[in-house]
């Protein structure tokens, strides 16, 4: 069977124009048109992108910011097209790029409904068929008459993920608008999302919560400055991703003061030692590591008590370790 989606080589330059000039009134506008020489440059988001997408793959899309995900899903959604390459797509797609996209504040939840659905390619009986599951899923029921406008930003999203969630499309496309939502509506929107997946429904999921990533999705794509850099099993992805800002660490950071003089202690360096004092940033497990603190304190402390606390790559905390409280003052004297 054919992929459900084949991106074959696909690029997007944008123009950058460097030109620095206040703000003119027209007819100084008009003149400078004739006089200004402007500097430009390209900047390729997306540089020769490929892969396939089989049918009923989740397939999580992770990088740096400014790697082309957000770039990539647009081109897929047909908000922009391509500057060279192709897609072959070979079924309906319905996109969650931005919260509020598509909706209309003067109109009320229920309009709002229909509008957006008929927008990502709904037709009337399937918005009706599912209206009362878009509806109860979203919980603005009691504000279903109200207009957008007095919505806050959690509730448009919850709607505007109900309204996509609920489709009847073969591809669902998400861009990290999970983040906007309480900790509640993203476990249930996690959920959704399995469940769809489990029908057969295809998944390209971008997000920063790697945590996330790996429970929904199956296959990863691993962006960098607009390249390809893996396209595998998510495990796979997310450790060459893991070890790519691994080796981009110093182990020595180095923090700026300007602006802290009213703080009572202020870490000025903090680095990563082995047990030969050797400085370092990749440890293996059972290999012994040393912490050095290089701190500013403007007042004297007595008492004090140190913690170190470590947490994973995708944010889940490890460990926390506290020192026991000084009998002796530390800081100015």
């Amino acid at each position: 069977m054919k992929p459900i989606l084949e991106i074959q080589n696909i690029s997007k330059k944008f123009r950058i124009n460097h030109e620095q000039q206040p703000y003119l009134s027209l007819r100084d506008s008009l003149s400078n048109m004739f006089k200004s020489k402007k500097t430009t440059e390209d900047f390729w988001a997306l540089k020769d992108v490929s892969f396939n997408v089989e049918q009923g793959d989740t397939v999580g899309i992770i990088g740096k910011n400014g790697a082309g995900k957000s770039t990539l899903l647009k081109v897929l959604s047909k908000i922009t097209p391509p500057t060279s390459g192709k897609i072959i797509c070979r079924g309906r797609i319905a996109s969650l790029l931005e919260v509020g996209t598509g909706f209309h504040p003067e109109l009320s939840g229920r309009e709002n409904i229909f509008m957006n659905g008929s927008i990502l390619g709904m037709r009337k009986a399937e918005i009706l068929k599912n209206f009362d599951a878009i509806v109860d899923f979203s919980g603005v029921e009691k504000f279903i008459d109200t207009p957008l406008k007095h919505y806050s930003s959690g509730m448009q999203l919850r709607l505007a993920f109900a309204v996509a969630a609920f489709l009847e499309n073969e591809i669902l496309i998400i861009d990290e608008v999970l983040a906007v939502g309480d900790a509640e509506f993203q476990k249930k929107c996690m959920g959704k999302m399995e469940d769809v997946s489990k029908s057969g429904r295809t998944i390209l999921f971008v997000s920063h919560n790697i945590a996330a990533i790996k429970q929904l999705c199956h296959r990863g794509i691993l962006l960098k400055n607009g390249e390809l850099i893996n396209s595998d099993r998510i495990d796979t992805v997310v450790a060459n991703y893991n070890n790519q800002a691994i080796n981009e660490r110093d182990s020595i950071k180095l923090f700026n003061e300007n602006g802290n003089k009213k703080n009572l202690v202020f870490v000025r360096k903090i680095s990563l030692k082995n047990e030969y004092d050797l400085n370092k940033n990749i440890f293996f497990a059972g290999e012994r590591f040393k912490i050095e603190i290089e701190i500013d304190i403007h007042q004297t402390l007595s008492n004090t008590i140190i913690g170190i606390g470590f947490t994973s790559n995708e944010g889940v905390a490890i460990r926390t370790v506290w020192t026991k409280p000084s009998n002796f003052e530390i800081g100015t004297h």
